[in-house]
């Protein structure tokens, strides 16, 4: 047996280097990655915040179908393949929007859809304008300012409706005529001045209360008197600097369209309706006019066309 207390003790010995007890540099690389993924984070949260809703839509429907866009074309995708431009500035609209396939006449339906859509819209617009100038006119002319509550203004289907109402100790005409109090005549003409700043066309019509009428000649009653009381205010009307030509209907509705069916009697029932009208609504009042849906596409295909000749007996 050899002794081991003659063999030579070796001692071996490592150099380390400076930090190695830390995990060296690895988790300097770990950590940058870690702040650059929070950074890309919320650099994507507030993109996310700041983005209309409709440009979310068209995010997620590009990466639901990222060559759809491309296929149909838009502003800076597919725009070398395709001469009609995709897209829009509200991505989630589906009317309007031409899409590949599509024939020239659809194509042209789109049109003048749009066409249609944006002459509506500022119609309206112009009417809700012409409201606030007769509300104002109200608020700040002293004579129109006591008669407010009998002057009712509303935008429906068919236009701006005014409607000038009767109250129990201020009616607008005498008693069973036609004949207009003089505050009424003030109303009347006042507006049709104003009535001139808008190019839409005019109807009027006279409403009474369900009372019988007594008086008068054989076979006159409500209908006839409604009819009368409309067509004194489209005088007023006129007198106050109103185009007579603008008025396309006047007419007299007697009971039938009651403004408080609950009360037949009620003096609110007796009332002059006048409607600015809007183009569809006139173009359905004018039987022999085009249909309101090719009124555009008559309008821009009227200079293509060859000019007919005069007929010789027109009829």
């Amino acid at each position: 047996m050899s002794d081991d207390s003659t063999r030579p003790i070796v001692i071996k010995r490592v150099r380390r280097s400076a930090g190695a007890g830390h995990g060296g540099g690895a988790w300097k690389i770990a950590y940058a990655d870690f702040v650059t993924a929070m950074m890309a984070f919320f650099l994507l949260m507030w993109l996310l915040g700041s983005t209309a809703k409709g440009d979310l839509q068209g995010i997620a429907d590009f990466f639901q179908n990222p060559l759809m866009l491309a296929n149909a074309g838009g502003s800076g995708v597919g725009d070398a393949t395709s001469i009609i431009q995709g897209g829009g500035e509200d991505l989630t609209r589906s009317s309007g929007q031409v899409r590949e396939g599509d024939t020239e006449a659809q194509r042209r339906r789109l049109s003048m859809r749009e066409k249609r859509l944006e002459f509506e819209r500022r119609e309206r617009q112009s009417l809700e304008n012409l409201k606030q100038r007769i509300e104002k006119l109200i608020d700040d002319s002293p004579q129109l300012l006591q008669f407010k509550n009998q002057l009712l203004l509303d935008i429906t289907t068919e236009g701006l409706r005014i409607q000038i109402v009767d109250e129990q100790n201020r009616p607008m005409f005498d008693l069973a005529s036609d004949t207009l109090k003089p505050y009424t005549r003030e109303i009347l003409r006042q507006i049709g001045t104003l009535l001139n700043e808008v190019p839409n066309r005019l109807s009027l019509a006279g409403h009474t209360d369900a009372a019988q009428f007594m008086g008068g000649a054989r076979g006159f009653s409500n209908w006839e008197l409604s009819a009368n009381r409309a067509n004194a205010s489209r005088r007023e009307l006129v007198a106050g600097g109103m185009d007579d030509n603008r008025v396309l209907r006047v007419e007299g509705l007697a009971a039938s369209v009651l403004f408080d069916p609950n009360d037949p009697l009620n003096p609110v029932n007796r009332r002059i309706s006048i409607i600015v009208l809007n183009k569809r609504t006139e173009m359905g009042i004018l039987e022999n006019g085009p249909a309101y849906e090719e009124l555009y596409e008559d309008e821009e295909t009227a200079s293509t066309q060859p000019t007919q000749p005069a007929s010789s007996n027109p009829q």
